[in-house]
């Protein structure tokens, strides 16, 4: 630990020392399936992240406005149903509509693997399926609410 950086397995956290990590979990579209986003929210919260969650079947828009309304550092999407592409894209335009570039966005559901590289091209990242470790996850989050404090700090 050097400089005010705190590091904990070769992360720097230090742009979490104030302030929890804030991530709003959502399930857009028509998906009622929530024991898995509900498995993650306890997994976060064990992490020592601030969750919020937008309950079942909220609206892109809903979830966009949520996000900045919270300013919550990551949207971490979940879907079941095959939408994935047209809803998650439909978050990502509305963020880039309204020049929104500080919070990450994640997704995970049942995402077929060729569709993954078409949701990284739209910064969406992640994109876990089911049996992915939990550890795996809070990682990938944490460093993209990393990423995201970083441009907020810009």
């Amino acid at each position: 630990m050097s400089g005010g950086m705190y590091l904990v397995d070769g992360k720097n956290l230090s742009l979490f020392k104030d302030k929890p990590i804030k991530v709003l979990l959502a399930k857009p579209g028509i998906d009622g399936h929530d024991r898995g986003v509900l498995v993650l929210a306890k997994a976060f919260r064990d992490a020592g992240m601030e969750v919020l969650y937008a309950g079942l079947l909220p609206t892109p828009e809903e979830v966009v406005d949520t996000a900045i309304n919270e300013d919550v550092d990551v949207i971490a999407l979940s879907l079941l149903n095959g939408a994935h592409l047209t809803v998650f894209r439909k978050i990502s335009e509305l963020l880039k509509k309204r020049g929104i570039d500080d919070i990450a966005v994640v997704g995970g559901g049942t995402i077929p693997d060729g569709d993954k590289p078409k949701l990284e091209k739209l910064g969406i990242t992640g994109n876990y399926g089911p049996g992915t470790p939990l550890s795996t996850i809070v990682d990938h989050i944490t460093a993209r609410a990393s990423e995201a404090r970083s441009r907020k700090m810009q």
